[in-house]
C-alpha cells in the first residue's frame, strides 16, 4: 500500500503532462492567434451575410449586376421548380420580365466555413407578380462559396420552393 501511494505522490507532479493540449491554459501568443483567427472566421462569416443581403436585394430589382460580379463562372445551381441553371441562365431569370418583386427578403442566414469554403443557407420570401399573377412563396436556399483570390465566389446553389403550409418570414 505505501507502494502505490508513493508511485501516485511521484506521479502527481507529471499529471499536467498526460493533459491534452486543449486542456492546458494557452500562451499568451497561442491566444493571440486564437483571437486573431476567431475575428478573421467572424470577418469572413459577416462577409457572406452581406453577400447573400445583396443578392436578395439584386433579384427584387431583377439587377443581375451583383451575380455578374460574385457568382463563379463555372457556377451550377437549380432553381425552386428543378431547372438546372449556369450563370447565364440564372442571369437571364433575374433579369426576366416575367416576374416583378414586390418584396424578396433574406432571413434565417446560417453560415459554416471550411478552410476556403463556405456553405449559406436561407430563407427567401417573397410576393410579387409572374406573368401577371400575384405570388407569395418561401424557398430554402442554400449556395457554396469558394474564397478565391478576388474575394468569395458562389459555386453552386439549390433553391427549393415551400408548401404553403410552412411558416414563412416576411
Amino acid at each position: 500500500m505505501k507502494k502505490l501511494a508513493a508511485l501516485l505522490i511521484l506521479g502527481l507532479p507529471l499529471g499536467p503532462a498526460w493533459q491534452e493540449p486543449g486542456d492546458r491554459p494557452l500562451t499568451p501568443s497561442e491566444r493571440a492567434k486564437f483571437e486573431y483567427e476567431a475575428a478573421q472566421a467572424e470577418l469572413q462569416r459577416q462577409e457572406i451575410i452581406n453577400l447573400e443581403n445583396e443578392a436578395a436585394r439584386a433579384i427584387q430589382l431583377n439587377n443581375a449586376t451583383f451575380f455578374r460580379r460574385v457568382y463563379s463562372d463555372d457556377f451550377s445551381g437549380t432553381l425552386s421548380h428543378g431547372q438546372p441553371v449556369n450563370k447565364n441562365t440564372f442571369i437571364n431569370a433575374v433579369q426576366s420580365a416575367d416576374v416583378k418583386y414586390d418584396t424578396f427578403n433574406v432571413s434565417d442566414i446560417g453560415i459554416r466555413i471550411y478552410q476556403d469554403m463556405a456553405i449559406a443557407t436561407c430563407l427567401w420570401s417573397a410576393r410579387g407578380i409572374f406573368k401577371g399573377q400575384r405570388f407569395n412563396s418561401g424557398m430554402r436556399a442554400i449556395h457554396v462559396y469558394v474564397n478565391t483570390p478576388r474575394g468569395w465566389r458562389v459555386v453552386a446553389g439549390q433553391a427549393t420552393i415551400l408548401p404553403p403550409d410552412v411558416p414563412q418570414v416576411m
